[in-house]
């Protein structure tokens, strides 16, 4: 168990170094130009890994929906928005509003899907998740 913790751990790391290296280069070029050589970049890493790996293509990739393949539009916008915000707010607060976004949208959806296990532990942790960003936002 402790080698996917320390995996988990060091993909955290790795998340934080990137949203500041694209920060900074968004700060030098623009956020999109930030977002292009993320992905240039992570589509080169994974291309490699992926031919000596093998597996790059997997099958029955053709007959996936069409909608399988919006991940890649929606992963720019996210990484061009989050390399502005960077250079705007912060990192800190940056991951705190990502963690937020993601934490308030995972609770919508089960509350859509009618899930209503852990509920009250998920709202919770959406207001202690908001109580941690209004504290980040006071004056000293």
């Amino acid at each position: 168990m402790t080698l996917p913790i320390l995996l988990a751990c060091l993909a955290g790391v790795l998340v934080g170094i990137s949203r500041q290296v694209n920060g900074r280069l968004s700060l030098s070029t623009s956020p999109l130009i930030a977002s292009f050589w993320n992905h240039v970049v992570g589509f080169g890493a994974l291309t490699i890994l992926g031919l000596s790996i093998g597996g790059l293509i997997p099958a029955g990739a053709a007959d996936a929906p069409w909608h399988a393949y919006l991940g890649g539009s929606i992963g720019v916008v996210f990484v061009a928005a989050g390399s502005w915000l960077v250079a705007r707010i912060g990192a800190v607060n940056t991951a705190l509003l990502v963690i937020g976004g993601q934490m308030v949208s995972g609770v919508a959806l089960d509350l859509l899907q009618g899930v209503s296990a852990g509920l009250l532990a998920s709202v919770l942790g959406v207001a202690l998740i908001l109580a941690g960003m209004a504290l980040t936002q006071r004056r000293r």
